[in-house]
C-alpha cells in the first residue's frame, strides 16, 4: 500500500477504551500509522478509559515517533481527562490543563 507524504488521517475512538478493547485498537491504530504521516485521535467519545486504554495510546504516540510520524490527541472526554490527571500523565499524553480545569 503506498502512501502519499503529508498525508493525515482522524480516527475517532466512541465508547470504551478499556483492556477489552485494547488489541482491537492497537490494531486500528498501528494500521493508521502505516499509512499516515500525522494521526489525530478523538478521543471526545470515550466513555471509559483504564490503564490499558492509556497504555494503547502510549504506545501509539511510542510507534509514531519511531516511525516519524506524528500523533496528536484531541477533545479528550470527561472519562480521559480524569484518568490522564490520575496517572499524572496529562502532560506526556498532551492534556496539559490549568488547575482549575481539572476534574
Amino acid at each position: 500500500m503506498s502512501r502519499a507524504a503529508g498525508d493525515a488521517e482522524r480516527v475517532a475512538i466512541e465508547g470504551e477504551l478499556t483492556i477489552y478493547q485494547a488489541s482491537e485498537w492497537v490494531a486500528r491504530l498501528q494500521h493508521a500509522l502505516y499509512r499516515v504521516d500525522a494521526l489525530t485521535i478523538d478521543l471526545a467519545g470515550v466513555t471509559e478509559i483504564d490503564t490499558a486504554g492509556v497504555q494503547v495510546l502510549a504506545l501509539t504516540r511510542r510507534e509514531a515517533a519511531l516511525r516519524d510520524r506524528t500523533v496528536f490527541f484531541d477533545a479528550h472526554s470527561p472519562a480521559v481527562l480524569e484518568v490522564f490527571c490520575l496517572l499524572g500523565v496529562d502532560a506526556q499524553l498532551e492534556c496539559a490543563l490549568k488547575p482549575w480545569e481539572r476534574p
